[in-house]
């Protein structure tokens, strides 16, 4: 049996350490998912890891460059465009899913794919919906797809990497009067996005500028 273990990080760069240590554990990239709302690095490229335009679930384009290469997940993220949420920087099996729900489908026939595509990997509404409001806020969203005798492990790596779960986020969404994600709601601005990282972020580990 395998389990989907997610968590939500505030800082793109910690995701992505997440995401190596991850793989590092021998977890298949075709395993592990990474979308995150990060308009600061849509076009960024560093050590290699450039973003393809690949998939836009508005209008259902094929998201092909949204699975991992052969380089690892990182090597195939794309740029996935998801209405309510807007532009994420996405690669592995979630952003395929929710390119393939989007395929052929009128832009209001998306509502809800998001929140669905997680409850369906395995996550509860309430929790699909905590993640959800947090990749709008500008959160980066890491799941795994992991055998139950695995899990444990799993967590761990992603807790390092200051990984917060959606209970833990959700409480701290609901003390400041949020209920549940709204896909009609506007898109956050990055300057939006900036403060509720200073909110209820860390300053990050920016491990990128360490060799992995």
């Amino acid at each position: 049996m395998t389990k989907t273990v997610t968590r939500l990080f505030d800082h793109y760069n910690d995701a992505k350490a997440a995401v190596r240590d991850i793989e590092a554990l021998g977890i298949p990239h075709g395993d592990v998912s990474i979308m995150g709302n990060d308009p600061d690095h849509a076009g960024s490229h560093d050590h290699g890891e450039g973003v393809n335009h690949a998939g836009d679930v508005s209008r259902g384009v094929s998201a092909g460059a949204l699975i991992g290469g052969a380089g690892g997940l990182l090597a195939g993220l794309g740029l996935l465009v998801i209405p309510g949420l807007g532009p994420l920087v996405a690669a592995g099996w979630l952003a395929t899913t929710l390119a393939g729900a989007g395929a052929g489908a009128a832009g209001g026939a998306l509502t809800g794919t998001f929140v669905g595509a997680l409850t369906e990997s395995g996550h509860s509404e309430e929790d699909a919906h905590v993640y959800a409001e947090g990749v709008r806020r500008g959160g980066t969203l890491v799941s795994a797809r992991v055998p139950d005798d695995r899990v444990a492990e799993v967590e761990a790596a992603l807790d390092r990497s200051r990984g917060v779960t959606a209970s833990a986020r959700g409480a701290a969404y609901r003390q400041n009067g949020w209920s549940r994600y709204d896909d009609a709601a506007p898109a956050y601005t990055s300057d939006e996005m900036s403060a509720e990282r200073a909110r209820y972020g860390t300053s990050g580990t920016h491990r990128d500028h360490v060799s992995s």
